[in-house]
């Protein structure tokens, strides 16, 4: 007999077993995805002109690291002058939450004591000793009117006698016509301090006095708490258009908010960036994560949970990892996603964060999800 027929049987048997033992064997339990990390664009709020360029396409950086710089343009002088405006302000407020000095406060004092005394002075009226001294003034001018009067008299005779000459004449009538206005005067002197002062020099001397009263409280007072509030809002204004300026300033200069890899790079000094604009883009490797599909008969996962993950070409090390997002809408399945059971069409799409992955990790390696929790049966 042909041993070929012999061995048909045999071979038919094996085939038959492993299609059943196929059909029954429990699959792994996993999904299959791919390492990813976030992707952070950065720019500069206020752009320009790039001035530096320090780093290169594929370059590690550290958190706080520079990475392109822009030039200043004006800001420098508008720097220089808030800081002035704010200077001013500050100076103003402070004068007056100082109020006055206490020199200015001393002046408009004296000034309204001195008003206040020469109103006194003139309520009070002449005193009887100035009253006295006027009429003995007036007696005085009498005196010497008549006596001006008699000589210009007798020079009047002699005069018509041709005795004095024209000139003495004209003189004697002079000092006569002198007498009798002084004595008017002292007439008229007497007569105003017997009198006394008027009712509209008092009250004049009131209102002068009132002013400079109020004048003096109001230095002593200070400012109004109004002012007050109205130069310290200004000041702060001030202060906040420097602070304002500074913010700007310090986006001249594109900082690395992480470590990372500087992951697309299109930039030369000379380069015109828009404002908000992204200039390049860093991939975050300390924090990485899977993104896999699960088929929906395997679903039951939950956000927190902790599953082991293993990543192709290390299969004997073991990552830890927590699911952080689980989709809430089916999908079907993308073209480049492997799954053990190829009916499973609808799936979801899950995100693993991993725990202290290692520095040999890169985003876009392949990794596989085991879907039992840390803990469970394998």
């Amino acid at each position: 007999m042909n041993p070929r027929v012999i061995l048909i049987p045999f071979a038919v048997l094996i085939l038959a077993g492993m299609l059943i033992y196929s059909q029954v064997r429990t699959p792994p339990n996993r999904v299959s995805g791919f390492i990813e990390a976030d992707e952070i664009r950065l720019g500069s709020r206020i752009g320009g002109r790039v001035a530096k360029v320090l780093v290169d396409e594929g370059q590690s950086v550290e958190a706080g690291q520079s990475l392109v710089v822009l030039e200043p343009y004006d800001l420098l002088e508008l720097e220089r002058q808030a800081a002035l405006t704010l200077a001013a302000r500050e100076v103003d407020y402070q004068r007056l939450a100082r109020g006055f000095r206490p020199e200015e406060i001393a002046q408009a004092k004296a000034h309204r004591d001195q008003l206040k005394a020469q109103l006194d002075l003139l309520k009070a009226g002449p005193r009887p000793q100035e009253i006295k001294a006027a009429e003995a003034r007036l007696t005085a001018a009498k005196a010497e009117t008549q006596l001006a009067e008699q000589l210009y008299e007798r020079q009047q005779t002699l005069a018509r006698n041709n005795a004095v000459s024209a000139d003495e004449l004209d003189r004697s009538q002079q000092a006569f016509e002198s007498a009798a206005a002084t004595l008017d005067v002292r007439e008229n002197e007497l007569q105003l301090m017997q009198l006394g002062t008027r009712d509209e020099d008092i009250r004049a001397a009131e209102a002068a006095l009132e002013e400079a009263e109020q004048a003096w409280q109001l230095k002593a007072n200070g400012y109004r708490e109004e002012e007050i509030e109205q130069a310290k809002a200004s000041r702060d204004a001030a202060k906040a258009a420097l602070d304002a300026i500074g913010q700007q300033k310090a986006e001249l200069t594109i900082h690395s908010p992480l470590s990372g890899t500087i992951d697309s790079l299109d930039l030369q000094p000379g380069d015109m960036v828009a404002a908000g604009a992204p200039v390049l883009s860093i991939m975050d490797h300390e924090h990485l994560w899977v993104r896999a599909y699960v088929p929906q008969n395997r679903v039951a996962l939950s956000v927190g949970q902790k599953l082991r993950v293993t990543v192709d070409g290390a299969p004997e090390t073991e990552l830890t990892g927590t699911v952080s997002f689980i989709a809430r809408q089916a999908e079907f399945t993308p073209n480049n996603v492997q799954t053990p059971e190829e009916r499973g069409k609808l799936v979801f799409r899950i995100k693993v964060a991993l725990e202290k992955a290692a520095d040999s990790l890169r985003p876009g390696m392949s990794a596989d999800v085991w879907l039992d929790s840390i803990g469970d049966a394998k």
